[in-house]
């Protein structure tokens, strides 16, 4: 081959790789990981290449073409997502999650009843089933208020999906986005760790695996309180009984009458690392593990105790005070560190309102510090990944305990997992 000849194609390399980076959009959000290195999903590669992206920058108007109970206690509630402008819908990675601004009523939130006017609050919500050309689904539990704190209001957002949300209405979201999701090597067996509602992005991975990978080990531990408490039960017991590379555990923690019936399926007690150990077979496993914060504290960075790679664990927490740094056993000297927030005394000054505020460490990021101070800020997920906090920042320094998967125009932070460096002067 000739210098000509070998110039040639790599400058028609070039011009293909720019024109495909003009046509695809990419978004990254929520999801935390420990380790990225995995490969993407083949068949989904496919399938995009396939048929159009159908991926959207902004918000875009979905209706709800059902609303289904998916326990018997009707606590979480799957909604079915159909596009008013009938352009196809955007191929997702089975883990990944939804966007959504809602407008509260004034009845059912405090900022929208002194206003006398609905307020726009962002939530984020994982896609609950594989990918469907026709649909999303999302499912959603009902939040209580806390049991320590009975007078608080229960959950805002959720309340609002629940009672007033009907077939037939549109909500504004977002395009599918993050980085919490299954991966293609299939030789390693897969184990699904899911709390409460930490089942929805679960399920999406389970169902596409059974599908795309039919020769995977699947393991899903489902952790509740009670049998009336297990969303998609039916459905998961089904999957376990046709498909037998596919093991299923639901775990109790108040057990009723009844829910104990089979004792390799049944376990009383909480989803830990002695349960793992004691049900999974010898050999490496992936980790895909997401729940409330008691668990995911606990659970994270006791896989890393006992052995597991980092790049086999993978999160998805209910926000980014959840997970503590995974610890590192004898054998495993990969575990990442975590930098905490630090201690230093800053001022933190608002150009718009002319306020200057004293950073002094006790917050855990620039968004518990600004609400601290009654600073409205926008807000989504928390965890640094939908990016309605992103705040620029006029003069100073952000640092973040972990990368944000979120992208962020250039001299911009996002406030819910930042905290300051230096002397900051932000543009709220």
């Amino acid at each position: 081959m000739t210098a000509l000849t070998l110039l040639t194609y790599i400058a028609a390399a070039l011009l293909l790789q720019v024109a495909a980076g003009m046509g695809v959009a990419f978004v990254r959000t929520r999801g935390q990981r420990i380790g990225r290195s995995e490969a993407p999903i083949e068949r989904h590669a496919e399938q995009a290449a396939a048929v159009p992206t159908g991926a959207w920058s902004g918000w875009r108007e979905f209706r709800v073409l059902r609303k289904v109970f998916e326990d018997r206690v009707r606590s979480q509630c799957s909604f079915y997502l159909g596009p008013v402008d009938g352009q196809p819908l955007a191929p997702f990675k089975p883990g990944q999650f939804l966007t959504f601004s809602l407008a509260l009523a004034p009845q059912t939130a405090p900022a929208a009843k002194a206003a006398e006017r609905p307020v726009a609050v962002v939530r984020c919500y994982s896609i609950s089933d594989a990918p469907d050309p026709s649909a999303f689904r999302i499912t959603v539990k009902r939040a209580q208020a806390p049991a320590q704190h009975p007078e608080w209001p229960a959950g805002l957002a959720s309340g609002h999906l629940h009672d007033l949300v009907h077939e037939g209405d549109v909500l504004k979201v977002k395009a599918p986005a993050g980085q919490f999701f299954i991966d293609a090597e299939v030789d390693v067996p897969a184990v699904f760790v899911a709390g409460g509602i930490g089942i929805t992005p679960m399920v999406s991975m389970l169902r596409w695996c059974i599908q795309a990978q039919p020769q995977r080990m699947l393991h899903l531990f489902y952790g509740v309180r009670h049998g009336g408490e297990l969303a998609f039960k039916e459905a998961l017991e089904t999957l376990a009984q046709q498909n037998s590379r596919f093991h299923l555990h639901e775990v109790f923690s108040a057990p009723q009458p009844g829910d104990v019936r089979d004792m390799n399926m049944h376990h009383t007690g909480r989803v830990d690392v002695e349960l793992l150990r004691a049900t999974l077979p010898h050999g490496r496993h992936r980790f895909f593990v997401c729940g409330p914060p008691a668990m995911m504290s606990s659970l994270v960075p006791a896989l890393g105790l006992w052995g597991v790679l980092p790049q086999d664990i993978h999160f998805e927490a209910f926000g980014p005070a959840s997970v503590p740094p995974v610890a590192a056993s004898a054998g495993n000297t990969q575990a990442m560190g975590v930098s905490t927030p630090s201690g230093n005394t800053f001022d933190i000054h608002l150009g718009r309102s002319g306020r200057t505020l004293q950073w002094t460490g006790q917050d855990a990021n620039l968004l518990d510090f600004a609400e601290r101070h009654s600073v409205a800020v926008d807000s989504g997920c928390r965890s640094g990944s939908c990016g309605s906090c992103e705040t620029r920042v006029v003069s100073g320094l952000v640092t973040y305990p972990h990368q944000p998967d979120a992208d962020m125009a250039p001299g911009h932070c996002l406030m819910c997992v930042g905290v300051p460096q230096s002397a900051l002067e932000l543009d709220l």
